[in-house]
């Protein structure tokens, strides 16, 4: 896959089959229609290209607004979309002056005149241009003035549930891993480096590694105790994650930390860059009333946690 992030530099190609948008996640929902884009390029003949944008849209027009937490980075959704066989990914550098191009500048000087799309293949609720005024109705008027064919996807279900980026973080909030996992089609993940912290965790037997992560965009899951898988390097390592504030030993005023266990391992990884995919969420964060009480419950905790993984691994 080439990653273009100037769409300036991009030679229209002859047979471009395109698709638009964030894309956030790249879950199920997207895959549908990615996966279509891939698959009709290929057999005529063609390229595939998604035309996606950064920073976010909102990110952009509502600059006061933190509370948006995206759920890949620019690295995470270029890997994604890797691993399907997407051939080309664009990036438009979404700006305020960009956020004012109309419904039909935006389809002649970028759909046709920077892409060269012969095919356009989109979601059922797609919209585009200044204030999003662009719809399917506009598009399918477009089309003949400029050439170009288009294809509308329906909305991919899951349990009786439409998918979206927006249910997949609003799941993610909650600490419902495993929700967001059936939406996604894999484990959400984050990555950080690793950071000193108070060090108790030795005093009381279980060392932890402190992440930090760096990109203050990146959706942190909601507060508890999960079974995770930990990438160091190229190894993979089983543990368990609390995220929270540490109510038993720390003012509960106190900023969120992410804390991770790492199964049979003892390593010094101060500095390191360290992945973290939740698998399953085991409990709520609590407040104990004594350290020893605290040791008792990640005895618990851990012992839940292995056998999990042992049981998952049988099947």
């Amino acid at each position: 896959m080439k990653v273009h992030t100037d769409i300036d530099q991009f030679d229209p190609l002859n047979k471009s089959f395109v698709t638009t948008g964030t894309f956030d996640g790249v879950h199920l929902g997207h895959l549908v229609i990615l996966k279509k884009l891939i698959k009709q390029a290929k057999e005529e003949g063609g390229e595939s290209v998604l035309l996606s944008f950064h920073p976010h849209p909102r990110i952009v027009l509502f600059p006061d607004d933190t509370s948006l937490k995206l759920l890949t980075t620019q690295d995470e959704k270029a890997k994604l979309l890797e691993t399907i066989g997407l051939d080309h990914l664009v990036i438009q550098k979404f700006t305020t002056e960009f956020s004012r191009t109309t419904a039909y500048k935006y389809v002649r000087d970028i759909l046709v005149g920077k892409l060269g799309v012969y095919k356009l293949i989109i979601g059922y609720d797609h919209q585009f241009g200044r204030n999003r005024e662009g719809s399917i109705e506009q598009l399918n008027e477009l089309t003949p003035l400029f050439n170009f064919k288009i294809e509308e996807i329906p909305p991919q279900d899951i349990d009786n549930v439409r998918i979206s980026s927006t249910k997949i973080r609003a799941a993610l909030n909650n600490g419902d891993v495993e929700t967001a996992e059936r939406y996604l089609g894999y484990s959400y993940g984050l990555s950080g480096e690793v950071v000193k912290g108070n060090q108790l965790g030795r005093q009381i037997g279980y060392k932890t590694a402190n992440v930090r992560v760096n990109n203050k965009r990146k959706l942190i899951p909601g507060n508890g105790v999960f079974a995770v898988i930990i990438t160091l390097g190229k190894v993979e390592y089983q543990g368990m994650m609390n995220i929270g504030r540490r109510p038993t030993i720390e003012n509960p005023d106190a900023g969120i930390t992410l804390e991770v266990h790492i199964f049979n391992f003892d390593e010094d990884i101060y500095n390191k860059d360290i992945n973290v995919k939740f698998i399953k969420r085991v409990r709520d964060e609590k407040k104990f009333d004594s350290l020893d009480e605290l040791k008792e419950q990640l005895k618990i905790d851990k012992k839940e946690i292995t056998a999990f993984f042992t049981n998952r691994n049988d099947h």
